[in-house]
């Protein structure tokens, strides 16, 4: 079986459930605020690494017969729940206040860690060091874009996101 095939759930799961639960879900989970500064960089970065993240799995296919193989698995099964759960938490939050319900009372990033969880274990899956090292690269620029969502919404959330991220670790 072709590697290609496990990103086909991550791509339903962003643009498809969002859009069943809500019409503006789609635009807000891609919204980039301004970048400042490094993220400029981080995100052409992010970018890039996205991309390579899903292209390089034209090139493995998964065999079943090793542990780490199950083991990759059953990480990326997490990714792929705890996914879920943020996209349906997203997408039901009202649009102008900070998301602080299911998911989001455990982590700032849900979708982020869900996305890494994913990568991951696809990393396992195909055995690719390469694979992992795109990963890590990836890793590093969501870290400096999600400074700078942060940065946003301070801005835009004031005393309502400070208190958040008092109570809220920014991963896990």
């Amino acid at each position: 079986m072709n590697a290609i095939l496990l990103v086909i759930p991550l791509i339903v799961i962003r643009y498809g459930l969002p859009k069943l639960i809500s019409n503006s879900a789609n635009r807000r989970a891609g919204f980039f605020p301004p970048p400042a500064g490094i993220e400029k960089i981080m995100l052409n970065i992010y970018k890039i690494t996205t991309m390579s993240l899903i292209l390089l799995l034209a090139f493995f296919n998964i065999h079943f017969n090793k542990t780490y193989v199950h083991l990759g698995l059953g990480i990326y099964l997490i990714g792929l729940v705890l996914f879920i759960l943020s996209i349906i938490d997203f997408a039901r939050a009202n649009e102008n206040s900070v998301i602080s319900k299911g998911v989001y009372r455990f982590s700032r990033n849900p979708m982020y860690v869900a996305f890494f969880l994913c990568f991951f274990g696809i990393s396992l899956i195909i055995n690719s060091w390469l694979y992992f090292l795109v990963l890590l690269i990836f890793q590093i620029s969501v870290h400096f874009l999600i400074l700078g969502e942060e940065r946003w919404c301070c801005q835009e959330y004031g005393r309502e996101y400070e208190d958040y991220c008092q109570r809220v670790r920014r991963y896990i």
